[in-house]
């Protein structure tokens, strides 16, 4: 099935976002009835496009998402958006789920205070410190729905901001293992008092995070009047929030023995509302930066194996960091593939189509793709080989044609 290379630069992209009876859709509301927290609760899935249809089956890692139901829209057009671009992508698709809120308090925070503090409701911590019991349901009931449901990969990320952010970092601290990586957004690490900022620093400096990685976001929640060089000496409540985000990063770039990959950043102009979303941009490119595959003017000019070979070496280092197998996307090796077939590059395009062949071989498309440069090779045998192969996969009425038109010469 040819898909034609518009233009030089022109990269074939699939639509992450699905469109039914004129609506655009971005997911899907499920449930899980969770025995660990005595509830039913929601949860919002979206799932890459492309995962079926002309090319193969695809499977995601995937992000999880605290106080859901304010950032799945935002974290699925993010990863969209920053996953879409072939040949320039920066983070792989991946599928989002989100975790509404039913106690905010309760699953956020990691330990029971008695007192409330000053500024919040006075039914604040009747519930606070059920932070463990929350992680637990993620691990042994949410996760396992997940995997037994959607078409996931074993690489897995958690974002939260604020009491997500607390979140974040006890799943950090006390299940280490758990996720692969995490963003934390501006996290109220003075919750009850600092002692968890406390024991946090504590577990940070005992654990090993070898192949894990953290970024951190700072809001600019100074009073009026303080500046950073003022700050770690200001003793005002006010400033408790961000003097405390502060220590932690100021800890963890002083501990780098644990092995976190670890990055942080300053964000003066944003507060702690609008914080998120420029931070979760920041932090998927640094947790992926190794993601990226550079492709040159160059290596669509060259006619030899050059490309093939550098998508092969690229994607055997993206697999060995991310901890699974991944390939460079069907869709545009397929259309690099024919691109090469039209310029005459035919050693190129046999690797091209041989790669995907190798990558993807329970897809169609791929024998009916090197079905086509057979053709072009005059090698009508061959060809006919490769779209029976292709019709072996699934039935498509345009490789049944070719395949009825050469078995009439």
């Amino acid at each position: 099935m040819k898909i034609l290379f518009i233009a030089f630069f022109s990269l074939i992209s699939f639509l992450a976002i699905g469109q039914v009876n004129n609506q655009v859709i971005i997911g899907k509301i499920d449930s899980v009835q969770s025995k660990i927290l005595g509830e039913k609760r929601k949860i919002m899935v979206h799932v890459p496009g492309g995962s079926t249809g002309a090319y193969g089956k695809t499977r995601y890692p995937v992000v999880y998402v605290l106080d859901g139901d304010a950032h799945f829209a935002s974290v699925v057009g993010m990863i969209h958006q920053l996953s879409s671009v072939n040949g320039n992508t920066i983070c792989p698709e991946m599928i989002v789920v989100a975790i509404p809120n039913t106690d905010r308090t309760r699953d956020l925070t990691p330990t029971h205070v008695d007192s409330d503090p000053p500024y919040m409701d006075s039914t604040f911590s009747k519930t606070s410190g059920g932070g463990s019991d929350f992680l637990s349901f993620i691990e042994k009931e949410l996760m396992p729905h997940i995997d037994s449901l959607y078409p996931t990969q074993p690489y897995k990320m958690l974002i939260g901001h604020s009491f997500g952010g607390l979140a974040v970092m006890n799943a950090l601290t006390n299940r280490p293992g758990l996720f692969n990586s995490y963003i934390c957004i501006d996290p109220s690490m003075w919750y009850d008092h600092m002692n968890f900022l406390k024991t946090t620093k504590k577990m940070l400096s005992g654990n090993k995070y070898a192949g894990i990685s953290m970024y951190l976001g700072i809001a600019n929640t100074m009073s009026e009047g303080m500046t950073l060089a003022r700050l770690s000496k200001d003793t005002n409540t006010d400033n408790s929030h961000i003097r405390s985000i502060f220590d932690l990063d100021k800890f963890l770039k002083a501990n780098a023995q644990n092995g976190l990959r670890y990055k942080s950043k300053y964000y003066p102009e944003d507060s702690h509302g609008s914080v998120p979303l420029i931070a979760e941009y920041d932090a998927l490119r640094f947790i992926f930066d190794f993601y990226p595959m550079k492709i040159m003017i160059s290596d669509f000019n060259d006619t030899t194996t050059v490309l093939t070979e550098k998508f092969t070496k690229h994607y055997t280092g993206v697999s060995k960091i991310l901890g699974y197998k991944i390939a460079p996307p069907e869709g545009f090796v397929n259309s690099l593939g024919y691109e090469a077939l039209s310029s005459k590059h035919l050693k190129k395009a046999e690797s091209l189509f041989k790669l995907n062949i190798t990558n993807y071989p329970e897809s169609g498309n791929v024998y009916d793709s090197y079905g086509d440069y057979l053709v072009v090779k005059k090698d009508t045998k061959a060809a006919i080989v490769q779209f029976e192969k292709a019709l072996s996969v699934s039935e498509n009425a345009e490789t049944r044609k070719k395949l009825e038109e050469l078995r009439s010469k």
